[in-house]
């Protein structure tokens, strides 16, 4: 797929209503979540690395709980942003990511709450139940 059809099919599902976003975490491209973002949508943000074994614990969690929950991917736009790309992009220094293994909650351009390189059940679930109060 060219960079410019990879583009315009992530800002489209961007765009997509609530419950109709694929069950798979969007995979970041600059300026998807921000539009999201702007559009007062709930997001959350997984900085993460494919070498990441934390990252890799964190993504487990949240299957788990997305299985058990489906009001959470009715309610949160799920992105993951790859860490060895976006680094240093505006998204990351904008947010003050520290670094992967990073997951951020927003409502619109408002964080609710995040999580750094934390893998627990528990306060995983707090951050999107956090998702659900706040919609």
């Amino acid at each position: 797929m060219n960079r410019r059809a990879f583009l315009a099919s992530t800002a489209a599902l961007t765009l997509l209503p609530p419950g109709l976003h694929a069950a798979e975490p969007l995979l970041y491209a600059p300026g998807s979540a921000e539009t999201a973002m702007d559009a007062g949508k709930i997001v959350l943000l997984d900085f993460w690395a494919s070498w990441c074994s934390t990252c890799a614990a964190q993504e487990r969690v949240l299957d788990t709980l997305k299985a058990e929950n489906p009001a959470y991917e009715r309610k949160i736009m799920f992105y993951k942003v790859d860490w060895d790309l976006y680094a240093k992009d505006t998204l990351a220094m904008d947010l003050r990511i520290p670094r992967r293994s990073t997951l951020v909650l927003l409502k619109g351009r408002e964080e609710l709450g995040r999580i750094v390189a934390g893998t627990s059940k528990a306060d995983i679930q707090a951050l999107l139940d956090k998702a659900l109060t706040a919609s």
